[in-house]
Parts: structure tokens; sequence; C-alpha cells
């Protein structure tokens, strides 16, 4: 069960998902992690004015219209999404999409199938099974919890603690990110989930 969670969408409208930043570890300073496999992800596209639509993976404000931050989605074309809404120059809704990320921006390669009507295979993270604990005592989770959160630039989306883990919710990690915070702060303590996953997965 999860015990603490935070993913305060103030803070994200305020952070955006910018470069990786982790503590004492400057060869991260400015890391983007590209894949070169088509990923799909599942949140808020949200355009507003003649701005850029943008996907978010993280908190959406419940507000009317919504608010949120997110990379910029390339190629999206709102005629072509369904269960779209507009309100006050915005338009939003929820989908799952396909496409290429470059450490920076997604880009549309399929059309996208609205959250209503998408069936997402079961992904089950081994590190919740708790015959397979996390090394981290709740007091020392709950303060990186704080910490990662409060880095300037930080990567983290939402973040919770469940099995002496503390999982955080990252655009993307091609593993160079997980490899960090093990070095910086010790295997079996924080473990790392991307929201861009392997499409054909």
């Amino acid at each position: 069960m999860r015990s603490l969670a935070i993913c305060t969408a103030a803070a994200l409208l305020l952070s955006g998902c910018g470069a990786v930043s982790v503590p004492g570890s400057d060869p991260l300073d400015d890391f983007t992690a590209s894949s070169p496999e088509e990923l799909v992800g599942q949140g808020t596209v949200l355009s507003a004015g003649d701005g850029p639509a943008m996907f978010c993976l993280g908190g959406v404000m419940e507000s009317y219209p919504p608010q949120c931050s997110g990379p910029e989605i390339v190629g999206w074309d709102w005629s072509a999404a369904e269960h779209s809404e507009s309100a006050g120059g915005v338009t939003w809704g929820t989908y799952a999409v396909r496409g290429t990320w470059d450490g920076e921006a997604f880009t549309v390669t399929e059309q996208p199938v609205p959250l209503a009507l998408y069936d997402p295979p079961a992904t089950i993270d081994p590190r919740t099974d708790p015959s397979n604990p996390g090394a981290g005592a709740a007091g020392e989770l709950e303060s990186l919890q704080q910490e990662l959160h409060q880095v300037e630039g930080s990567p983290v989306l939402t973040s919770w603690i469940e099995n002496g883990y503390l999982f955080v919710t990252v655009v993307y990690d091609d593993g160079t990110l997980q490899n960090a915070y093990d070095a910086t702060y010790g295997t079996s303590i924080v473990a790392v989930q991307s929201a861009l996953r392997p499409a054909d997965s």
C-alpha cells in the first residue's frame, strides 16, 4: 500500500520536465535520455491558445480548464483526437499516445487513443513484491522523497513509498538515472519508473 505520495501540480508547473539533476552527481547536470524505440505514454494532452500541445505525464491541476505542464508533443492534431474539450482558449483530453522521444519532445507516430477506450497491458514492477523488499527505512525514505522533489530541475513527476523503496516516476529513463540514484543513495532505495514505456511490451 502506498504510504506517502507526492504529486503537487503547483510544484510541477514550476519545475516542469527539465534536465535531470541529482545531488552530488555533476555528470548528470543537463542529462536527458532519449529512446531508439517507439514508446507509449498515458496522460493529458493540453494546448493553450496558439501554444504547442504539451504531454502532461504528471499532476494536473483540477481547475477549469485544467492546468498542467510537460514536454511538447510534436505532430499533434486535435482534429484526429476524439473526446477532447475546449474552454477559455484551452483544448485538452486524456490519451494513450504512441511516438518517439528525443529527450526533450515526444513525436506522435500513430493516432492517439482516448484513455477511456485504452486497454493497457498489465505491468507489474517486481520491486512491489513483498518478498522483494527494498532497503530503505520509512523515515529515511520520507526525507529522501522531500529532497528529490526540491532539487532544481528535478525530473520527478510523482513519487510514493512502498515496500521499502521510494518509487519515482520520470518522463523516461534509459537506466542512467537509476544507476545514478543507486550510486548516490545505495541500491534498493530508489526505484525509477518511466512514464513513457516501450510500445510493444
